[in-house]
């Protein structure tokens, strides 16, 4: 069999993606130099992954291969996963490991909470792996991280980036009623490529999820991003926008989409940072609160500060 890399570059115990393993390598273009980041070398690295190691933590950060852990992590912004490290879906631009979970840890939500209280977070981002095997999807799960970081530190605002809950019949009403700052849940591409990229996810469910969101607390913020490179035509990015204005979406990231390995979906291009300015314009102009689009946005990133612009644009907004 062969076998895939693990994320820190050696041989894994198993392959990482059993599903991608027999599948033909594709192509991996050569990156522009506006894609290149520096290796993470600082102290307070260091000092961040000695804190979510100590409480035995997993961060999208690493099990994603983020390419901006080091500047987060240098600045103490780390992104918590959730239930695991082992996701039930085999979305192809994700790495992420896949197979069957080991069950839920029910300490897990006091231990996110003493991380983010020793981080010194002043706002933190929870996201998870896909959990199907779950009767709500871990929907409670999320619900007690959040309980347990407003005890232990109630001055941190909380973002959550969601599964879709698929087929789970009100999970998103207990995640919601937690009352997360942020609801953030990413469509990641254009419907047209969901068959290839997304095959587990249905595009307008997750845009009804959304749409929910927003209709069981019309207060709370909602969040959502897609990668580029992927083989969308700009036409198709510009629908997707419009869908997410119809469901009253806030919040719009854009970024490049890094291939992990050979067996993951090809970058089909490299995006220049003009056309993400152009996606930026075209996206503030249709009337979202707030943009990111880069070619290092990521969910994430700079989650914090943008925190902070996305309530002064709604206060904006309300002209007050």
């Amino acid at each position: 069999m062969v076998k895939l890399l693990d994320n820190t570059g050696g041989p894994a115990d198993r392959p990482r993606h059993p599903e991608k393993a027999h599948r033909p390598d594709t192509p991996l273009k050569r990156k522009p130099e506006w894609i290149r980041v520096r290796a993470p070398s600082s102290g307070e690295y260091g000092e961040t992954r000695a804190i979510v190691r100590q409480h035995g933590l997993h961060t999208v950060c690493e099990e994603a291969g983020c390419p901006n852990i080091g500047e987060c992590w240098t600045k103490r912004h780390a992104t918590m996963m959730i239930m695991g490290d082992t996701c039930t879906r085999a979305c192809a631009f994700c790495n992420v490991k896949t197979g069957l979970p080991d069950a839920l840890d029910r300490a897990e939500p006091e231990r996110v909470a003493d991380a983010v209280a020793k981080l010194g977070l002043e706002h933190v981002v929870i996201t998870s792996v896909d959990r199907d095997d779950l009767a709500d999807g871990g929907a409670a799960h999320f619900a007690a991280t959040i309980r347990a970081i407003r005890a232990a530190a109630p001055a941190a605002t909380i973002e959550i980036l969601t599964p879709d809950f698929l087929r789970k019949e009100g999970a998103l009403e207990v995640v919601v009623e937690a009352k997360p700052d942020v609801f953030n849940h990413n469509l990641e591409t254009v419907p047209g490529l969901y068959l290839r990229i997304r095959p587990g996810a249905r595009y307008f469910h997750s845009l009804r999820l959304l749409q929910r969101v927003k209709e069981l607390d019309p207060t709370m913020f909602t969040k959502s991003g897609i990668m580029v490179g992927l083989g969308e035509e700009r036409e198709e990015v510009l629908q997707l926008m419009d869908d997410l204005r119809s469901a009253e979406v806030d919040f719009l990231t854009i970024g490049q989409y890094l291939q992990p390995s050979r067996k993951h979906a090809e970058v089909k291009r490299y995006v220049s940072p003009d056309e993400f300015k152009g996606y930026e314009t075209t996206a503030y102009a249709k009337g979202f609160l707030l943009v990111s689009s880069t070619p290092f946005t990521r969910s994430s990133y700079h989650a914090g500060a943008d925190f902070a612009r996305l309530r002064s644009a709604r206060t904006a907004s309300l002209g007050a």
